[in-house]
């Protein structure tokens, strides 16, 4: 399945790129957490909030809090590449990193459920160098609102974390 921002009907781009003015950026930053999860469970794990209304590809991360050690589910826009998945660090262009990302680089062992699939044991590790780069540009084909981000994100680089199948 394509994710791509030109393949996208004309309200999921303007969802997509309403995610790149700062104010609904933030909005969606306080919000689209809270709503995803409760759609995702009433469609018995086939979408979220916010894959319905922008098309893009909604994964439920579930890591290990850093701190806690508890887990912590999170949905997350996961753009597929070469049979694994890859997710952006991006926190709305904010200042930190979102919680999810400390508690991959502290726990990469994490469960991940698709489209009302099985939850599947993946491990996660941050793509460095020209991986990094060949997925930021594949990333920004399917949510060109990103660069934005990156933009408003001063004094940090956006990580990208590749999320590998194990046990398969």
């Amino acid at each position: 399945m394509t994710y791509s921002y030109r393949d996208a009907n004309f309200l999921q781009k303007m969802m997509r790129a309403s995610g790149s003015i700062a104010p609904i950026s933030w909005l969606y930053a306080r919000t689209l957490h809270r709503i995803d999860p409760p759609v995702f469970r009433m469609t018995k794990g086939r979408r979220t909030f916010t894959g319905i209304l922008t098309g893009l590809p909604m994964v439920m991360l579930t890591t290990t809090g850093a701190r806690s050690g508890q887990p912590r589910t999170v949905p997350l826009v996961a753009v597929p590449d070469a049979g694994r998945l890859f997710v952006v660090a991006s926190n709305y262009g904010q200042e930190g990193n979102p919680a999810w990302y400390h508690n991959l680089v502290k726990h990469p062992d994490a469960t991940l459920t698709i489209n009302g699939g099985a939850p599947r044991a993946v491990r996660a590790y941050e793509a460095e160098g020209a991986e990094r780069e060949r997925l930021w540009a594949l990333d920004l084909e399917v949510y060109p609102g990103r660069a934005s981000y990156q933009q408003r994100a001063t004094g940090r680089r956006i990580p990208v974390m590749v999320l590998e199948s194990v046990g398969d």
